[in-house]
């Protein structure tokens, strides 16, 4: 392992220009590269010490042995350079968003004597019409397969139309109608150019058209009597239907455009992108890359995947515009790359409305849904999951494998509404059985420190009440069964390690609650979100794990499951709060009969919906009660909507919605009730 100071430029030597550099291994090899605005600003912010740095930069600057760069004259001219080296050298430490593949396009041979229909690859060809990109050429090949029986055109090599020609007979395409065979002469030059133009317009978007056309002939056939033609053409309508159907219209002005999506965690993103042509999605492709670059925001992720997505060989298939979650890092320098590219303007837009709105939203949840699949894949595995108890076994000095893991969480909005979570992990897996919420009571306003000892002295003594009653030297299995349930007591079991979500504030006080209970010999560490560091009591330095650990990727599930149901049991209270209050102004409504309304309705959101005859249904309400209630719930929804500011959560900085998500009814005993 290097000392960065050992290479660190002599000060003054850096130029605050902009530029391009690279850090260089002991073997002379590029491990990264990197653009800037200013050199000397960002090249300085590499060599600090080492604790304020990422621990994926900390790898990065510690694994090399060199660093130099090179000025250019302007941010445009950066970017071409970053994207050469990235190109020449490879380097381990920059993110890679592409595979080895090339796009594939439907390319149509206009330039020969009778044009074939293909799948094309590579750099565009002059005489060659292509639609796309899609994303993998046998999704091409169905939608040719389908459109071939409604135009069909030739579709096969020069060799084969050769051949056939010579024989004087046509292949089998000829035979079953899905090729009007010109190399026997079926049809004219002519006549074929007529379906190729029919066959391209039709990919074009000019759908309506042609199929009206064909329904026209179609009853007029039938008027004539000739039903065998009319169901031709009928199951011509129904192949154009199913092409149509895997290339639905989601932009109505028609647009060429490219949608981008990113969903990341501190290890890895998930990057989606949607091809839609003429208003149609072409294609779809995704990728899970690593995040070696640990300093890299979303803004800097945005502009390296489109800097490798269209350089190159991949500059045919830069559109007029390009939607994005956020503005890339360097936007006008990358829309002047780009547009140099294509040859005209490029636009990239972060949609704020509309249907482009809408599809940006579809796409970041396929983003989302790839990133977790990605993570169920990993935590699956048997083999992964022993791996990953292992690795924290060894790297927390356990004195056995964590078979039972429980994390604990807490949530609130400005020191109101103050909850807890417990998780439980066993055998790498979520117990969701097993999970806990908890009411914080004797903490005031925000104090997380304060909030993590209650919950858990809570839990520890609930537990050792329940071993309280066992002999000494019997099994305490028996004594730990609920026997009405005949399940485990609720909190029976003794973790083999206790994470909570922080630093070494919450740890310390985790500790200090579990020691004062008499329970020192239970393990206890804490997660840190901003650089994902694992602490441990009295220890002033963090254990960092590898950037790749099974270890660190189980924790980070355990403590992410932890936030999400602390943040869905905090949206629970606070909505049916926001309901109790709201019908504390109606006069005469007993607690009977807010129960019922609650339990009906489930949320706020839904009582506003609610009619005055809905709610005149319900066991106890008359019709002058349910007009009260309806009365108080919509006076105060038009309050809220004339003063009302986005509520937000202080801990995450998460925009909570005021309706909330439906109520459950919570009480004391349930397995998921609060405690």
């Amino acid at each position: 392992m290097a000392d960065p100071s050992s290479y660190r430029p002599a000060p003054g030597s850096i130029p605050d220009s902009p530029g391009v550099y690279r850090f260089s291994d002991a073997g002379g090899r590029v491990i990264y590269v990197g653009k800037a605005k200013n050199l000397r600003s960002r090249l300085s912010s590499y060599f600090q010490d080492l604790v304020n740095l990422h621990p994926r930069t900390q790898s990065m600057v510690t694994s090399a042995a060199k660093v130099d760069w090179t000025v250019v004259a302007n941010e445009v001219e950066s970017l071409q350079l970053e994207y050469s080296w990235i190109k020449e050298y490879d380097p381990r430490f920059n993110v890679k968003y592409r595979d080895d593949k090339s796009y594939p396009w439907l390319a149509i041979t206009l330039n020969e004597e009778y044009p074939r229909v293909m799948v094309g690859r590579g750099p565009k060809k002059k005489g060659v019409r292509y639609f796309g990109p899609y994303s993998h050429a046998w999704a091409i090949r169905e939608t040719v397969d389908l459109l071939l029986r409604v135009f069909p055109m030739r579709s096969c090599s020069k060799g084969v139309f050769n051949r056939h020609r010579q024989m004087g007979r046509p292949c089998l395409l000829g035979y079953i109608g899905k090729c009007a065979a010109p190399c026997t002469g079926q049809v004219s030059q002519e006549e074929h150019r007529k379906i190729v133009e029919d066959f391209s317009a039709f990919l074009s978007g000019q759908t309506a058209t042609y199929v009206r056309r064909l329904e026209k002939e179609m009853k007029a056939a039938a008027a004539e009597l000739e039903y065998e033609r009319a169901a031709k053409i009928r199951d011509d309508l129904s192949a154009l239907d199913k092409a149509l159907a895997k290339n639905a219209v989601v932009l109505g002005d028609g647009t060429d455009t490219d949608v981008i999506a990113l969903s990341e965690d501190p290890l890895e993103v998930a990057v989606q992108i949607f091809y839609v042509r003429g208003g149609r999605i072409r294609g779809q492709r995704g990728w899970i890359a690593d995040k070696a670059d640990g300093d890299a925001t979303t803004a800097d992720l945005v502009e390296r995947f489109i800097q490798q997505l269209y350089a190159g060989d991949n500059a045919d298939a830069i559109p007029r515009e390009i939607l994005v979650p956020t503005e890339p890092a360097g936007e006008e320098a990358l829309v002047e790359w780009l547009s140099e590219f294509r040859g005209s303007r490029v636009a990239i837009r972060v949609p704020q409305r509309g249907d482009k709105k809408d599809l940006m939203a579809t796409v970041e949840r396929n983003a989302q849904q790839t990133l977790a699949m990605h993570k169920t894949k990993r935590a699956s595995d048997l083999t992964t999951r022993n791996l990953a108890l292992e690795e924290i076994q060894a790297a927390l000095d356990l004195p056995e494998v964590p078979l039972r893991m429980e994390c604990y969480d807490v949530s609130n909005l400005q020191g109101t509404e103050v909850v807890a979570s417990m998780v439980v992990f066993e055998d790498g897996l979520p117990r969701k059985s097993e999970y806990r919420r908890f009411v914080i009571k004797g903490v005031d306003g925000q104090n997380d420190v304060a909030s993590i000892a209650e919950v858990l002295t809570r839990r520890f003594k609930r537990m050792l009440e329940d071993r309280a009653g066992i002999p000494e030297g019997e099994d305490p299995t028996a004594y730990l069964i609920d026997p009405d349930t005949g399940r485990a007591k609720k909190f029976a079991y003794t973790p083999s390690l206790v994470v909570v979500d922080g630093g070494p504030p919450q740890v310390a006080a985790a500790r200090q609650a579990m020691d004062e209970l008499g329970l020192g010999d239970i393990p206890v560490c804490g997660l840190a979100k901003r650089l994902e560091e694992v602490w441990l009591p009295d220890d002033e330095d963090p254990v960092i794990f590898s950037r790749t650990s099974e270890g660190l990727y189980l924790l980070q599930r355990l403590r992410d499951e932890a936030h999400r149901f602390a943040i869905t049991h905090h949206r629970n209270r606070r909505s049916k709060s926001m309901v109790e209050s709201v019908l504390d102004e109606v006069t005469g409504l007993g607690e009977v009969r807010r129960k019922t309304l609650l339990k009906h309705f489930g949320s706020l959101k839904k009582l506003r919906q609610a009619t005055v005859d809905e709610v005149a249904e319900l066991p106890g309400f008359g019709r002058r009660t349910a007009e009260s209630v309806v009365l108080a719930v919509n006076s105060a929804a038009t309050k809220a909507d004339t003063s009302r500011a986005p509520s937000v959560n202080t801990a995450t900085g998460e925009i909570l919605d005021d309706d909330g998500p439906e109520l459950t009814g919570l009480r004391h005993g349930d397995p998921n009730g609060e405690n």
